[in-house]
């Protein structure tokens, strides 16, 4: 089965990650720090399904990304609810305006 080669993946998993990185760092408005995070799980799990391409007999590759998958859909809708109420408290979603707790 020729297909495209596991260097190729791993590139762009890297540049994946690396967005995701620069996102999280970078930015302060809390939704682009949540797609940030997006990006790094999906890094992750390019990786592992890439891998998992080696061993066609065992499927643990597979089953991690989708126990990845599963665990970033959990934590956006946790964190988006977050950010909702804080946004509901703060009238702000940019991080550096919000540092206290309560009003």
């Amino acid at each position: 089965m020729e297909g495209v080669p596991l260097e190729h993946i791993l590139i762009l998993s890297a540049l994946l990650f690396s967005l995701g990185i620069l996102a999280v760092i970078t930015k302060r408005h809390a939704v682009v720090v949540l797609m940030g995070i997006e990006l790094i799980f999906n890094a992750a799990n390019l990786n592992l399904v890439a891998f998992s391409r080696f061993d066609p007999l065992l499927l643990q590759g597979q089953l991690f990304s989708l126990f990845v998958m599963l665990v970033a859909a959990a934590e956006a809708a946790v964190a988006l609810a977050i950010v909702l109420r804080v946004y509901q408290l703060f009238k702000t979603a940019n991080l550096n305006q919000i540092n206290h707790l309560s009003k």
